[in-house]
């Protein structure tokens, strides 16, 4: 079933709209913490009117967001609403179907925006609920929420983690003043928000030559607590990454996965022995590298560049949305790289365009957001 379909024909009111925003809020409470799953909130609404129970999923919980809110509610969600942000799963799992559940506590009415886009759920929640005359009410709020669970989505959807490329770069599109020397261009505020950016994603990607030109630690440095740690991803096949780097030195408490297919034997054995991990399929076969990175159950990944790598993601026509920094510089020059590689468009049809920008100032710099047009064709 298509979780893009949007169902307002059912009447809803102010207080539907904004406890179904509150169940969002609750959802977003576990960014960090419930990857591979879904983000999910849930609010008990009494018949009175009064929220009687609220719940945010959190994977090493294990327990779904209606079960907590309902365990709040006790006997009072009795003839109440729940308001959940996606889809009651109705499948035994990790933990029992939260379909029998709200049935169970003699819920009336579930408001809900969106469907679950994970075959084993999707449409069926909502069918057991009808089943046992509970009304479902869909569609409030729900490009928001598709946007919320947009990593999920893709995964199911898409069959691959999602693809969120993160740059920054002068006024003129310049990520550095030339080829072979590390520049920050950005200021403070703006670390900041990438580090926010980071600690959403599963992992994070950058080229070999990024990694030995810039000696990165590529962490997530938000202070905000996570799951799992960000796992480092170098798409390298000529093995350039050096041994006394950061990344290969700090492998063993971050994790660090090089993608090559590279026969350097030697030196292979050498980065396994400083705890990193390898996978040896060619790093240009971007479907096979987010394949591997699916088998490792990462469900999104930030990639950071350089040049060549962000190009060969946007050729490919996988990337799922764009994050670009701009600091208030003029660089110029023929040698300083530009922040998309590649072949690029030959014609302004070909050029890929932008829908739902969102422009945020950091400071004196600014970033842009936004989805590339077609995406869900991909």
């Amino acid at each position: 079933m298509n979780i893009l379909t949007t169902d307002l024909s059912q009447n809803f009111s102010q207080i539907d709209l904004q406890q179904t925003r509150r169940s969002l809020e609750l959802a977003a409470l576990g960014v960090g913490q419930v990857s591979p799953n879904p983000l999910v909130g849930c609010l008990i609404v009494g018949e009175n009117g009064e929220i009687i129970g609220e719940g945010s999923y959190f994977y090493d919980d294990v327990i779904h967001a209606e079960a907590v809110a309902l365990a709040q509610a006790g006997e009072h969600a009795r003839g109440g609403t729940a308001y959940v942000s996606l889809e009651p799963h109705d499948h035994q799992h990790r933990t029992p179907p939260c379909t029998f559940a709200l049935i169970n506590a003699g819920i009336k009415r579930v408001v809900c925006p969106i469907e679950d886009p994970n075959p084993l759920v999707s449409g069926n929640g909502f069918a057991r609920l009808k089943e046992h005359r509970i009304e479902v009410v869909t569609g409030i709020l729900a490009d928001e929420a598709r946007r919320l669970n947009e990593k999920f989505i893709c995964w199911h959807q898409q069959n691959r983690p999602f693809v969120h490329l993160k740059l920054a770069m002068s006024l003129d599109g310049r990520i550095s003043l030339n080829k072979s020397v590390s520049t920050a261009l950005t200021g403070e505020k703006s670390l900041q928000r990438v580090h926010e950016l980071r600690h959403e994603h599963d992992a994070i990607l950058v080229g070999g030559n990024t990694a030995l030109v810039d000696n990165p630690s590529l962490t997530d440095r938000s202070g905000k607590k996570r799951r799992r740690k960000l796992v480092r991803v170098i798409l390298d096949n000529r093995l350039r990454i050096p041994e006394d780097s950061t990344l290969v030195k700090t492998a063993v408490e971050t994790p660090t996965l090089v993608i090559t297919n590279s026969t350097d034997g030697a030196k292979i054995e050498r980065l396994l022995q400083n705890g990193v991990d390898l996978a040896r399929i060619d790093a240009r076969n971007l479907q096979d590298v987010l394949g591997e990175l699916k088998k490792r159950d990462l469900q999104s990944v930030l990639v950071e560049g350089g040049t060549e790598i962000a190009g060969a993601f946007v050729e490919a026509k996988l990337v799922d949305k764009v994050s670009f920094f701009y600091a208030p510089l003029i660089i110029g020059g023929s040698l300083a790289p530009l922040a998309i590689g590649g072949k690029g468009a030959e014609s302004l049809g070909e050029a890929i365009r932008l829908l739902d920008l969102g422009i945020t100032r950091h400071g004196e710099d600014f970033e842009i957001t936004g989805y590339p047009f077609g995406r869900e064709e991909k």
